[in-house]
C-alpha cells in the first residue's frame, strides 16, 4: 500500500508550503491532486490514509479532492495519440508498435490549495467610559499583548 507513502510525501509538501506563510498558519479547506492512472494510487485509498494522517495538525478538516488523469500514450511511428490498454500490451492501435512516450498518466502533483489565511492585526478593542475619562498610566502593562498577531480573542482570554 504505497498510499501511505504518497500522503507522507504529500503532508511534506504541505509542511514546506505552509512555511513560506509563516508566521501565520493557514487554515486550509481543499488540496486538489491530479492524479494519473498509471501511478498505481488507489484514490479511496489515498483520501482514507490523508484523512487519518491530518487529524490533530494543522491540516485538520482539509478535505483532498483528487482529479483523475488517464494513461495516454503517443506512438512514435504515425505520432498519434491513443489510450493504452493492459489488454493490448500497451501497444498502439493503429500500427502495433510498442508503448514508448506517456503523453499523460504518471502525473502525482497538488493543482491547487483552497485556503484562507487569518488576520494578522488584532482589531481596535473597545475602550470603556472610565477609560475614556482618564488617560492610561504608561507604567501599566497593556490588559492584552501588543503583538500585531494576537488575535482579539486570544487577547481578551490572556
Amino acid at each position: 500500500m504505497h498510499e501511505v507513502d504518497m500522503t507522507k510525501c504529500l503532508l511534506l509538501s504541505m509542511n514546506q508550503w505552509k512555511q513560506q506563510h509563516a508566521p501565520v498558519i493557514p487554515t486550509v479547506q481543499r488540496v486538489h491532486l491530479q492524479v494519473g492512472a498509471f501511478t498505481c494510487v488507489e484514490p479511496d485509498q489515498l483520501v482514507f490514509t490523508w484523512g487519518v494522517a491530518v487529524q490533530d495538525s494543522w491540516l485538520a478538516g482539509a478535505q483532498l479532492v483528487i482529479e483523475s488523469l488517464p494513461l495516454v500514450g503517443r506512438c512514435l511511428q504515425c505520432n498519434g495519440t491513443y489510450a493504452p490498454s493492459s489488454a493490448a500490451a500497451y501497444r498502439s492501435p493503429c500500427c502495433d508498435q510498442p508503448l514508448e512516450e506517456i503523453v499523460s498518466g504518471r502525473e502525482l502533483r497538488i493543482r491547487s490549495v483552497d485556503y484562507t489565511l487569518a488576520t494578522t492585526t488584532a482589531p481596535p478593542a473597545t475602550l470603556s467610559a472610565q477609560a475614556h475619562a482618564s488617560a492610561p498610566d504608561p507604567a501599566q502593562p497593556l490588559p492584552y499583548p501588543a503583538s500585531p498577531t494576537t488575535s482579539l480573542a486570544a487577547a481578551h482570554a490572556a
